[in-house]
């Protein structure tokens, strides 16, 4: 395919995701209706579409529309690239005069919803306009070593002998950035062996925080697909069960326990084995860290869906408090980078529950390379 037949193809795609289908579903269906595209063209049609729905606001200025086709001239136009809509051959149609476009303003031009710039200008204060660019970017691709297996060092050595480049990443010791060969991971020795994960760095650093130690009890209560289980797994020998209030996220956790040579139990009734030396809430939130990830998620975020979301955090909070041990510690973590679901949450857990305190807080965001996390750490008197 050619760049401008590509750019095409990321239209119909976009269409599709405006007018309501998943970017995932749309791009797996546009793939089996369009044998002709090779991987190379999959990819950069893929790009495309998530390049548009991070930056959906600005682009739809650039462009002179909301729709795919005014979303891809306005990444075409940023890019210097507006001559791919040449109309020739499968490219799109030159633009025309009433898609002149314009310079994004406050809000487009950080590519966030209007109404949740003062939450954020609350949360970051003047890092807002450097972490909203962060956020119009693709993320970094990051593996966790899996020190029950090896070394980082040795992971790095086995990965580069597969063509995969990685470097060393500060954020956790066993956090690596891919710098080359990214989608070769998921094939490699390496990871089928269990030696890595992928894992984002900032997720590895709030594993890292957790005071973890030989023999503890230990629950994952809102396990997901069991990354930080994992993870927490390959730092000290732990007596562990996942939970997730979804259980069907946890299907594969077993295979991928079994490959990083570690033990999980998983549990429906996360009270039957009570009381936990330590209890992580790695809590449903805006995920509004991760947006470079989801970008979808960015603007299907409402002020009910947000207010809705603080109540089920306090909720699974209020949950877990009774079943950790006296002395023990319950982490709470959101890829969040608001206030009212990290800080004020912590607060409000606080004053709900005056037999604990606070030990730990610390926030992450994507200026740091990882995604936007936060951690609480708290301890049962």
């Amino acid at each position: 395919m050619t760049p401008g037949a590509r750019a095409a193809a990321a239209i119909g795609v976009l269409d599709r995701v405006l007018a309501g289908e998943a970017a995932e579903k749309a791009l797996t269906n546009w793939g089996r209706a369009s044998r002709f595209a090779g991987s190379g063209d999959r990819a950069a049609v893929r790009d495309l579409v998530y390049d548009a729905l991070r930056q959906r606001r600005s682009a739809a200025a650039l462009g002179g529309g909301e729709a795919g086709r005014g979303l891809v001239l306005g990444l075409m136009r940023a890019n210097g690239q507006e001559a791919l809509f040449s109309g020739e051959g499968h490219a799109p149609a030159p633009p025309a005069a009433s898609e002149a476009g314009r310079e994004p303003v406050g809000a487009e031009a950080l590519d966030l919803p209007d109404w949740l710039v003062p939450e954020l200008e609350r949360s970051l204060g003047e890092r807002l306009a450097p972490v909203a660019e962060a956020l119009r970017a693709r993320a970094p691709v990051f593996l966790r070593v899996n020190l029950a297996r090896g070394t980082a060092a040795g992971a790095q050595a086995a990965l580069a002998g597969e063509g995969i480049v990685t470097r060393p990443h500060p954020l956790a010791d066993t956090a690596l950035e891919v710098v080359e060969g990214a989608r070769r991971v998921q094939v490699s020795d390496a990871y089928r062996a269990g030696l890595v994960e992928l894992q984002d760095a900032s997720s590895q650093a709030v594993v890292a925080g957790l005071p973890l130690a030989e023999g503890m009890r230990v629950l994952d209560h809102c396990a997901g697909g069991g990354g930080k289980t994992l993870a927490m797994a390959a730092r000290a020998k732990l007596r562990l069960w996942a939970h997730d209030a979804a259980p069907r996220r946890m299907a594969d956790l077993p295979e991928r326990a079994k490959r990083a040579g570690v033990k999980v139990t998983l549990t429906e009734r996360p009270e039957a084995s009570a009381p936990y030396d330590l209890a992580l809430v790695d809590a449903p939130c805006s995920g509004s860290g991760s947006w470079r990830r989801d970008p979808e998620g960015k603007w299907r975020l409402t002020p009910a869906r947000l207010a809705e979301l603080v109540g089920i955090q306090a909720a699974i909070l209020d949950r877990v408090a009774p079943m950790v041990a006296p002395g023990g510690w319950l982490g709470y973590a959101t890829c969040s980078l608001l206030r009212v679901e990290n800080g004020d949450q912590a607060q409000a857990f606080l004053g709900r529950h005056p037999g604990w305190r606070l030990e730990t807080e610390r926030s992450f965001t994507p200026l740091e390379g990882g995604d936007g996390f936060h951690l609480a750490l708290f301890r049962r008197s």
